[in-house]
């Protein structure tokens, strides 16, 4: 892949640009088949391959410059911005939408964030595409100083972008390098942006968590649903679930699934598309993960769990452990601390993994195991 932006030396984020795609591909194999190397007769599949360019569903984008001529893309060493509005990895739909989004920087009058001088509103600008090419518009603010104006000027954000279902801003006050704040000031009647995955109907709110590369969320999902299904089990916990991914794709007719997400703005988006889909088999609830589930009288059929990167940890890999639980569907995006885990586990023993190549030109990705207990 070919960058201007990294061949000047203004973006470096892509860290392995210059390496043939079939060679990353194979070093992130090998490398997460050398950290589970220990567990006799594990299967890998062959990883899944992405496209390299236009594959991130998001724009995370810092503001930087003047209210006349604003920055949006990353701060260089200086604290001041650099501007990637034209950055390969976004769709084309991002693409096209981020110019306009920077005359609306403009027209409102919402002063880019200064970091040296600690002056200024408009801290980031978080942008999200649905498969079928809707919009959901974050902006994260210092305060409330600037919103009056984001509402006067919102008819013509829509009007310049139709494809706008879902504008909020996102209030963060502090001095520090936090992407988003805890309040968010929803500004549409809309609320979610819908993503069409796999046939199922996921909804996004501002604050969920959706994975960056629609691609291969919809192969990981897949998959999932794939290998669960081989086993069928009449209870399943997803644990972890996020907005219901692979609860939803693994529900069947008799088959009881739970969700559990501390998340409450997930858990809701997760209820909708259960009730769309008309899933009488299928709860959420907001809470703890590990303090749910170590708190029940008898484990499932199959637990699912989907951690962020530092893994599941060592009470719940024990309780998984003790739990007698016969199988664990395992979504890691790091192969590392599922190492660990894996290791507190030693009766559930990793029968088949597939790589999922989640952000190609980093070394990051997304690796699915499935445990049977032994």
């Amino acid at each position: 892949m070919q960058c201007d932006y990294y061949d000047a030396g203004r973006c470096r984020s892509c860290s392995l640009i210059e390496q043939p795609y079939a060679r990353q591909l194979a070093d992130k194999q090998a490398a997460c088949e050398q950290l589970l190397a220990g567990f006799d007769g594990l299967v890998w599949l062959p990883p899944v391959a992405s496209p390299q360019e236009r594959f991130r569903n998001k724009a995370k984008m810092v503001a930087g410059g003047t209210v006349e001529a604003p920055t949006l893309g990353i701060l260089d060493r200086d604290g001041l911005g650099v501007d990637l509005r034209g950055c390969g990895l976004h769709t084309d739909g991002l693409r096209a939408a981020l110019p306009v989004l920077a005359d609306f920087v403009t027209r409102a009058r919402l002063t880019p964030y200064d970091v040296p001088t600690r002056r200024g509103e408009l801290k980031h600008l978080l942008v999200t595409e649905s498969p079928d090419g809707e919009l959901m518009v974050r902006f994260v603010l210092r305060s409330e100083e600037s919103l009056a104006r984001v509402r006067k000027h919102l008819g013509w954000l829509r009007e310049a972008l139709p494809q706008v279902v879902v504008v909020s801003a996102n209030l963060q006050p502090e001095h520090k390098a936090v992407l988003e704040g805890e309040r968010e000031v929803l500004l549409t009647h809309e609320t979610t942006l819908r993503m069409r995955v796999n046939g199922i109907d996921l909804h996004l709110r501002p604050q969920s968590f959706f994975q960056t590369n629609t691609a291969m969320a919809a192969e990981l999902y897949r998959l999932g649903r794939e290998w669960v299904g081989e086993r069928a089990p009449a209870t399943v916990w997803d644990l972890y679930c996020g907005v219901g991914g692979f609860a939803l794709h693994v529900a069947a007719p008799g088959r009881e699934v739970v969700g559990i997400e501390v998340s409450t703005e997930a858990i809701a988006s997760a209820e909708q598309s259960r009730d769309e889909l008309g899933l009488t088999g299928v709860r959420f609830e907001a809470g703890d993960a590990i303090a749910w589930a170590t708190s029940r009288d008898a484990p499932p059929d199959l637990v699912v769990v989907n951690p962020p990167r530092r893994g599941i940890g060592a009470d719940l890999s024990r309780w998984l452990e003790e739990s007698g639980v016969p199988g664990v569907l395992y979504s890691s995006c790091n192969a590392q601390t599922l190492a660990r885990d894996l290791a507190e586990m030693p009766s559930l023993r990793p029968v088949r993994a597939r790589l999922l190549d989640m952000f190609p030109n980093t070394g990051h990705y997304e690796v699915l195991v499935l445990l049977e207990r032994r």
